[in-house]
């Protein structure tokens, strides 16, 4: 059951590769004309139907997984990542069916692609839950904040496509800098994934032993070459290189490590790209977007987080706190998970305050969709791998 879900995964990951070409095509390719006389974008429906197999798809996997292990497939990094794009792609499908954007289309499957290879990159073995997380409250908590998440995720997206399209890159500006350093971490990820699967087929592995935060002796892997190496860790497997520094006593992971192998990756990438271009990579991207409606995409940014929000506030605060109760004994702790969960909150509202009573719309609008979705993702990458707290075990 367990390859038979992985199996509906891989369909989906290259129904959703469809599902981009197709969008590409309807852009930048021929329309044809019915019998009325009328265009009709063939390529932009084939891709929708795409997407939607791609969603059929991940359900599958989903509940065939969720059968097989006996609990709902979100209890770790690699099902919560997993879980993340295929709600980001179902919130697709249903707001295309509304606007028929198909420039949407062409943002939103390749990040869904990037997140679900993302996701890959973890361990995705079954485990048997920990006592913290054999609670019905996983179910309810977890898949609510995920779907809301994914939900928010097209409110990136549209604010996104808002700023690439109005925004003027022949002008050195800090609204250039900002949109090239939200490419830049995107392409971050992309050097994340293949050299993690270059690593990975080379099977490197490097052991190193250090004391633990209870003073004991304890084992580090890593999977990328240590540039930064546990703290007085000493390196004990016969593959792998000494650390160039150690990391701080706070730090209890090799996580840090691979952040920076990302970051170090995304320069290499980025500083390529732009030298094969020859100007930034947004403005190379932006003659695609000249028929974007800068008040269509920003429309769809505000609907995303419209419905988003109150579901992401269900899951991620009021289930999380009922949860923290029973297991906890206390509905809030200041845990850095619980902390970002309320400024993630705190911050959404703020959007929605400016937008309705202050006319915060366009360019403005855009730029907190987009702020808004990479505080959901520091509270999932950086805080889950390199923050110490009660949600490490995520």
């Amino acid at each position: 059951m367990i390859q038979l879900s992985s199996n509906f995964m891989y369909a989906a990951f290259f129904l959703y590769l469809a599902a981009t070409i197709f969008f590409a095509v309807s852009i930048t390719g021929k329309k044809f004309k019915n019998k009325q006389g009328n265009e009709v974008n063939k390529a932009g429906m084939f891709g929708f139907i795409s997407a939607l197999l791609a969603v059929l798809s991940m359900l599958a996997y989903f509940t065939t997984r969720w059968i097989a292990v006996g609990y709902a497939p979100v209890s770790n990094m690699f099902e919560y990542t997993v879980a993340l794009g295929m709600a980001t792609s179902i919130g697709f499908v249903i707001i295309y069916a509304l606007y028929r954007n198909n420039y949407l289309g062409l943002f939103t499957m390749p990040i869904v692609m990037l997140i679900v290879a993302y996701a890959s990159m973890f361990p995705g073995e079954v485990q048997p839950l920990i006592p913290a997380l054999q609670s019905h409250w996983l179910t309810i908590h977890v898949i609510t904040t995920v779907i809301g998440q994914g939900i928010l995720a097209i409110g990136f997206v549209g604010g996104l496509l808002y700023l690439i399209r109005v925004i003027n890159f022949k002008e050195s500006s800090k609204k250039v800098k900002g949109v090239e350093f939200i490419l830049f971490t995107l392409l971050s990820t992309v050097a994340y994934v293949a050299m993690g699967f270059g690593f990975g087929a080379s099977n490197y592995e490097a052991t190193f032993e250090y004391v633990n935060e209870q003073g004991n002796p304890a084992e580090m892997i890593y999977l990328f070459p240590p540039l930064i190496g546990p703290n007085e860790g000493e390196l004990i497997s016969e593959q792998g290189m000494s650390p160039v520094i150690d990391a701080p006593a706070i730090i209890q992971s090799a996580d840090l490590n691979t952040v920076i192998w990302a970051v170090l990756g995304g320069v290499v990438l980025f500083l390529l790209l732009r030298l094969i271009l020859r100007q930034p990579i947004g403005g190379a991207i932006q003659p695609l977007l000249k028929n974007v409606n800068p008040q269509t995409v920003d429309e769809i940014s505000y609907r995303a987080i419209a419905i988003g929000f109150p579901v992401f506030t269900l899951g991620g605060l009021i289930f999380a706190m009922i949860w923290a109760q029973i297991a906890w004994t206390r509905f809030w702790g200041w845990d850095p998970k619980e902390v970002w969960a309320l400024i993630t909150f705190l911050f959404y509202a703020a959007y929605l305050h400016l937008r309705l009573s202050k006319g915060w719309h366009g360019e403005k609008s855009a730029w907190l969709c987009v702020i808004g979705f990479a505080l959901i993702m520091f509270n999932l990458i950086f805080v889950n791998l390199v923050i110490a707290g009660l949600h490490s075990y995520a």
